[in-house]
């Protein structure tokens, strides 16, 4: 970050007087001079001009002692936080570390200035450009928030979101109502009831209230927002109900009491926002956790609440003006428009997979190039935003995260290269990159045969059948998988141990406080002051949610839980929804930190999937409450705890939020449940021929898994002397992998590019094969460069205006859009049957090829009677 002087500031202002920017419309131009141009550039400020003209207010009353102190804690929270720029990172070092600058400040002008600017830049807003962009570093306190207009709206918008992701969660292809679609819709209807409601107060619960508090606010929108996101995720219980009900399935009766659903659902789902509770001192109030998928939202929320047509310098030498409500509108007009063509008319511009259309059946060629059965080779895969961003949100989480994303993808891309045409693991008889598993015959698995009436492991069936295969997709999968795990835990102590240190400092503080307050004695002073952004000291002004409620919700969750699993006959002990909670709290804050850093979450369903297996083998019912309390549970923590960072972001009050985040629980919780016997009763459920599409194959692959780590159970597969141990070496690769990157760091530490290795990334990059490719990651990558390094640095303060905006819009066009076709169309069966949408797939990219045709003897592998 380069000085900011008043010379600085009189040029921008002078460029203000020229030109009335504000009657400036987007496409206006206007060529700036260079000298104008680098006055106002964000390569050398690191902050828009507004940031730091709002930090040369301030930076008088900046004492240099307190700057030092500042600068100290910033540096050591943000030394390993590749979100926060490596070049301020120098000068923050060349400050701290040279004596002569503090001995002699006079003779180092411009560098105390600039520290000084830094230090009221991360005190009095938020130390990332990208946050002050779309987060206000001021509050309203006393703007209304839960008011009668939320709680209309929340509830009817959470009803009926969870009623229709639901009621289509089993059809294939699915229907999905995202949270940016009931952000979207949430405004128009926020100021009907500012237009009709009357300007009446009452009393309730204690409380003067008003039917209509004035204009329909920020803080009310983003409620309701909260409350879509809680409510629109469907509850994994319904995979436990359907798997255990269905006769093709387990078939037990006792899984079509309602009752029993909905011990377990609202047994997962309140265990998960008790978690998210209890750890949101680590993992949402610190300033490092940004939670960056969060900021399309909050950007989105701005444009509805903010007047912003000042105009801001951006590509080609122009100014532009529109405001970001404006920009929304049009993007999401052109864009519902646009995706009816991938969409529908033209399917082929969705997985365009043009190279195999060369020689469609050349084996070899297909497998590296193939979008749908290969490793998707593919410089230009796809015309669809949908495809763009399904694995990773691109242009909204940070260019690091997704480089180093990619670097593991094609790390791991060159494994599975190797492990098929080695033939390792009998890999070439079957696709390269498959998610399903297979038999010796190289078909699908039928897990069915090697169960018993009661549906446990029969060792004489499976001795007549088969052992399962993967392909070598899937085992890569699984290696990374494992590497995450391990890496996810020695990272987090060596690069966030400063931060958790604090986390626990600061319960142990209140603890402190508490009793001393009840002696009557004066409360311990806050000593990380100086590391928190205005965010957090604004939100100290509202009643915080005590932390035994959050332990009561966790508590009464896991009781609830215990009683869905003990009071029916599933033959399990109560005690694996203990282990399975267990194990949430163990990864909760780990995951968490990395999440509200990168903006991507490790999922612990396969460690789930493999402890629980290893705890009660042979009983795939039991793995999966244990997955299920292990894996779900962590997973509603993190989100509720994103949930909980954007009222953090929008000040709104905590214990508002809480309710919300109940509220919004209980509904889902209730309407899901209520819709699972009715699913059920559809014609041909979960069969190929079913009503509607309702097929079911999220079900059938979670059914698969139980069996697989259940009931076969990982001891045969991983065990000594199984088929697949050696991929327990993953374990050991992941946790000694971020210690090498730091003694690297340690050794070299002018290379600055090391800082912005992230290993735990580079291990989540590779869980992206089987199903998915490079072909699904490539485009991301793409977009996210050319949005974080060639826009942001050169015109940050157009970046940090228009870019989450754009992002939102794309997405919550292509969602209505798809919402549109689905129910005007698809429902109905209506389809275009050409070239376009059905026979652009031919030879490998319709039926997977495989490197070496099944011997002759029909089989591979072992012979019968001698499997593991």
């Amino acid at each position: 970050m380069a000085t900011y002087t008043s010379n600085h500031i009189e040029k921008i202002d002078s460029l203000e007087d020229e030109k009335d920017v504000k009657e400036r419309d987007f496409t206006t131009t206007q060529v700036l001079s260079p000298d104008e141009a680098d006055s106002v550039d964000a390569k050398d400020l690191g902050a828009t001009r507004e940031d730091v003209l709002a930090a040369e207010e301030k930076v008088e009353g900046m004492s240099l002692e307190r700057c030092v102190k500042i600068i100290t804690e910033v540096r050591t929270m943000h030394k390993h936080d590749q979100n926060f720029p490596t070049d301020i990172l120098i000068k923050m070092n060349e400050f701290l570390d040279n004596p002569d600058v503090l001995a002699n400040p006079d003779n180092h002008p411009e560098l105390v200035h600039e520290m000084k600017l830094e230090a009221v830049m991360v005190t009095e807003n938020s130390p990332y450009a990208e946050v002050r962009g779309v987060v206000d570093p001021t509050d309203d306190f006393d703007m209304p928030t839960f008011t009668i207009r939320v709680w209309i709206i929340g509830v009817l918008f959470s009803a009926a979101g969870a009623f229709i992701n639901q009621l289509f969660s089993i059809r294939m292809p699915s229907i999905t109502v995202g949270t940016e679609v009931a952000q979207l819709l949430a405004f128009p209807f926020g100021k009907l009831l500012q237009r009709i409601f009357p300007d009446k107060e009452f009393r309730l619960f204690g409380r003067t209230h008003n039917f209509n508090p004035g204009p329909f606010n920020r803080k009310e929108h983003m409620l309701i927002t909260i409350m879509a996101a809680v409510a629109f995720s469907t509850p994994y219980t319904g995979y436990i109900v359907f798997t255990q009900a269905l006769p093709m399935f387990f078939n037990n009766s006792y899984g079509y009491d309602f009752g029993y659903q909905l011990l377990n659902t609202l047994g997962s789902n309140f265990v998960g926002y008790g978690l998210a509770g209890l750890t949101r001192r680590f993992i949402v109030y610190p300033s490092y956790c940004v939670w960056p998928g969060s900021l399309a939202t909050l950007a989105l929320n701005k444009a509805f609440h903010s007047d912003d047509s000042q105009a801001v310098p951006g590509p080609f030498g122009k100014l532009y003006s529109w405001s970001r409500l404006r920009l929304f509108t049009v993007a999401l007009i052109v864009t519902f428009v646009y995706w009816w063509i991938p969409g529908y008319l033209f399917e082929a511009l969705s997985y365009f997979n043009w190279l195999s259309w060369i020689a469609p059946h050349h084996k070899t060629f297909n497998m590296i190039v193939g979008f749908k059965n290969g490793l998707g080779l593919n410089p230009l895969p796809t015309f669809d935003w949908n495809m763009v961003s399904g694995v990773w949100p691109a242009m909204v989480l940070p260019m690091f995260s997704i480089t180093n994303y990619f670097a593991g993808v094609i790390i791991s891309g060159f494994m599975i290269v190797g492990i098929y045409w080695t033939n390792a693991f009998n890999t070439a008889y079957l696709p390269i990159n498959s998610n399903k598993t297979f038999n010796r015959e190289g078909g699908r698995y039928n897990v069915t045969r090697i169960l018993d009436d009661k549906g446990m492991f029969d060792n004489e069936k499976y001795q007549q059948y088969s052992e399962p295969y993967m392909s070598a997709g899937n085992i890569t999968l699984y290696f990374w998988f494992f590497a995450a795990y391990s890496a996810t835990l020695s990272y987090t102590f060596l690069y966030h141990r400063h931060e958790l240190n604090r986390g626990f400092k600061s319960v142990w503080r209140d603890l402190k406080n508490k009793i001393r307050a009840r002696r009557g004695q004066a409360a311990e002073e806050d000593d990380d002051e100086f590391a928190e952004d205005i965010h957090y000291r604004l939100m100290k002004r509202y009643k915080e949610v005590p932390e035994w409620w959050y332990f009561l919700v966790l508590c009464g969750a896991l009781a609830i839980g215990m009683a869905g699993v003990g009071a029916y006959p599933t033959n399990t002990t109560m005690a694996v929804v203990i282990y399975g909670v267990l194990l949430a709290i163990f990864f909760a804050v780990p995951l968490g930190i990395i999440k509200a850093v990168t903006g991507s979450t490790v999922t612990l369903n396969v460690l789930a999937e493999f402890i629980g297996g290893v705890i009660v083998p042979g009983d795939a019912l039991a793995m999966n409450y244990f997955k299920m309390y292990g894996y779900i549970v962590t997973a509603h923590a993190l989100s509720f705890a994103n949930d909980l960072k954007l009222a953090h972001y929008t000040k709104i009050a905590p214990r508002y939020t809480f309710w919300a985040q109940m509220i919004a629980t209980l509904i889902s919780s209730f309407v899901c449940t209520a819709l699972f016997n009715f699913q059920m009763s559809f014609k041909n459920v979960c069969l190929p021929n079913a009503a509607f599409k309702f097929t079911c194959p999220g079900d059938y692959t979670f059914f698969n898994a139980a069996v697989f780590w259940g009931t076969i159970g990982p001891i045969k597969i991983f065990g000594k002397g199984g088929r697949f141990t050696s991929l327990l070496s993953g374990f050991g690769l992941g946790f000694v992998l971020p210690i090498a990157i730091y003694g690297l760091q340690k050794a070299f530490p002018r290379q600055h590019w090391l800082r912005q290795i992230h290993p735990v990334m580079m291990c989540f990059g590779a869980l992206i094969w089987a199903p998915y490719n490079i072909s699904w990651i490539w485009p991301a990558l793409v977009f996210t460069f050319i949005s974080w390094k060639l826009v942001k640095p050169r015109y940050l303060a157009f970046w940090a205006k228009y870019n989450y905006v754009l992002c939102s819009a794309l997405s919550a066009g292509i969602a209505i859009c798809a919402i549109v076709i689905f129910f005007a169309l698809q429902i109905s069966d209506i389809t275009l049957d050409w070239w376009g949408n059905s026979d652009y797939d031919k030879g490998c990219e319709t039926a997977a090829c495989v490197l070496r045709p099944i011997p002759e003897k029909g089989y591979f592998g072992p012979e019968k009677g001698h499997f593991r």
